[in-house]
């Protein structure tokens, strides 16, 4: 390592010389946190290939490389990369997200938010950032919306909107876009568990589940989860928020070496937990196994790897290939970390999710999942084998030092795991099915622009953030129906939509109110109107062909094309 220290980098130096002789390649997992090595490791990557086919067909000295410069001085961290294949762009960290484009964050020195007496003015700053919102229409502004138990999926309204036509306050609306996918929270089982145990235990936990917080509610959930997934052990978290960065993050930075491959299209929580972790990390294209092998084939076979994506992705309503996926992770020595939030207590037998559907559990290491939304109540877990979970258990902050969940909520979500795990769970979803294919037509139908997804949830496309939101505001001042527009951050520019999420308790007489209601919103707004066909042959598609076609990842003609809107 002695070529390292006349390299007189200030963030080596910082660090005890007997930890860099030791540590090797791992110091490569340390470039993330240099200034200068951060953007040369983004420059590399992004210029690797194109310098690989300049070394193909130019002869070079032996003692240059293709940028011409000596081969005793190459970066000891760029020599990692020789092993390395696609490595995702490094984002620059003083750089923000406008709209799709880079903008440069405000330096210090930058008068504008300079006040009179030379401090920084703080509250100017910070209106700035929320006009910047505002003036590129992302700005979010929560409906105030009461949810009515024993009417669901009704709720009272109390949003005020800049219209003429708002309805008055407490007005009865029906709720399209709630999470509370089959309305487990207002199930008498889960209220009357909920009830009893506030009246036996009262309303909090006492603490952290070190000190005084925790019960016999607790470990039975844990033991539950654990059985609902054919696992050994589970943990509970506040939320899967919280699950999947603190697991995440933690594992990364246990495993020595470790590398995360990561599907483009993954949760916030999980890309925080990646983040965090500042190990390497590469992005593999969305529900593609190809890529992900292509990636993996690249690593030392003996560097510990973990492989983290979604079954059903919440926004665009995909379901990934889960098998393809878990084989191809195991093959090159990675464990797996699938999120099942949007899943669990929707598909299989007993409600597991999309791996119990698919007959996959065992394929899947870790398994996170909510209780937070088909089974109506609020939390997050994991769930694996022993080891696993003891070891995040030991080290995961986001489960150390946070108060526990109150006994209240935790038998709640147990009367409701155990209803969906029987036949009357099993007779929800079937009709929760059979409701989402017969709205999906209807709005087929009528021109509706919808995109298809073989899951429970039904994306609108709309491509534009003001549109998108005055056709929400319509549809709830107009005409009483509650749908969420969806713009960026959440979704990128040019994807903005309504996600439409029907449960088994909308009927088809209430579908045609909203369809025409949706209908006469989207003319209002000058929108188009389109068909859903194949995106390759054009064919026109019902629910059940192009679900067909989604669920095995296949396309009527060429490899690779999608079904879609046209």
């Amino acid at each position: 390592m002695a070529h390292i220290a006349r390299l007189k980098c200030p963030f080596l130096g910082r660090i005890p010389a007997e930890l860099t002789k030791k540590a090797g390649a791992s110091l490569f997992s340390y470039s993330e946190n240099c200034p200068v090595m951060s953007q040369l490791l983004a420059h590399h990557a992004s210029t690797k290939a194109e310098e690989a086919e300049t070394a193909a067909s130019q002869p070079q000295s032996p003692s240059k490389n293709p940028s011409g410069q000596a081969q005793s001085f190459k970066c000891p961290f760029l020599k990692k990369l020789d092993v390395q294949k696609n490595v995702q762009p490094v984002t620059d960290p003083d750089t923000i997200r406008v709209n799709g484009t880079s903008k440069t964050r405000p330096s210090v020195a930058d008068k504008e938010f300079v006040k009179d007496d030379g401090f920084f003015d703080y509250d100017k700053f910070m209106q700035g950032e929320v006009d910047r919102k505002k003036a590129d229409h992302t700005y979010r502004i929560f409906k105030k919306v009461n949810r009515i138990a024993e009417k669901f999926p009704y709720g009272e309204n109390y949003a005020k909107l800049d219209s003429k036509d708002s309805l008055p306050p407490g007005q009865p609306v029906s709720v399209w876009c709630s999470n509370d996918y089959l309305g487990m929270s207002r199930h008498p089982n889960v209220t009357t568990a909920v009830s009893n145990a506030l009246k036996q235990h009262g309303t909090g936990a006492g603490g952290t589940r070190n000190i005084a917080g925790n019960t016999t509610y607790h470990e039975s959930l844990e033991r539950l989860v654990a059985e609902l997934h054919q696992k050994e052990a589970g943990l509970l978290f506040t939320s899967c928020y919280v699950a999947n960065d603190s697991t995440l993050f933690t594992l990364a930075k246990a495993l020595p070496g470790c590398e995360i491959y990561s599907d483009s299209g993954n949760h916030a929580s999980m890309i925080q937990g990646i983040r965090n972790s500042k190990v390497p990390k590469f992005i593999f294209r969305h529900n593609d196994p190809q890529h992900l092998e292509d990636l993996l084939k690249k690593s030392d076979k003996a560097t510990p790897k973990i492989v983290a994506f979604e079954t059903v992705h919440s926004m665009t309503g995909d379901i990934c290939p889960t098998k393809e996926l878990c084989d191809v992770a195991h093959k090159y020595g990675a464990i797996t970390f699938v999120d099942e939030v949007h899943a669990v207590g929707l598909y299989g037998r007993h409600g597991a999710g999309v791996g119990e559907r698919d007959e996959c559990l065992a394929d899947m290491d870790i398994i996170s999942g909510t209780l937070g939304k088909a089974f109506g109540m609020i939390g997050g877990y994991i769930a694996g084998n022993s080891n696993l979970v003891d070891m995040v258990r030991s080290y995961a902050a986001g489960f150390i030092f946070t108060t526990a969940l109150p006994p209240m909520v935790l038998a709640g979500a147990m009367a409701s795991i155990k209803v969906l795990m029987g036949d009357e769970g099993r007779s929800l979803r079937e009709r929760h099915q059979s409701r989402v294919r017969t709205l999906y037509g209807k709005l087929q139908a009528v021109g509706i622009p919808v995109i298809h997804t073989p899951s429970h949830i039904i994306p609108v496309h709309v491509g534009n953030p003001k549109a998108c939101t005055e056709v929400a505001n319509q549809l709830l001042s107009k005409h009483g129906f509650y749908v969420q527009a969806i713009n960026p951050p959440t979704v990128g520019p040019g994807e903005e939509r309504l996600r439409i999420a029907p449960t088994p308790f909308h009927k088809p007489e209430m579908m045609d109110q909203f369809v025409d209601a949706l209908t006469a919103s989207w003319k209002s707004c000058d929108l188009p109107f389109t068909v859903n066909e194949c995106a390759y042959c054009k064919k026109t598609l019902n629910f059940e062909e192009a679900s067909s076609l989604q669920h095995n990842h296949q396309s009527c003609g060429a490899k690779g094309m999608a079904v879609g809107v046209a």
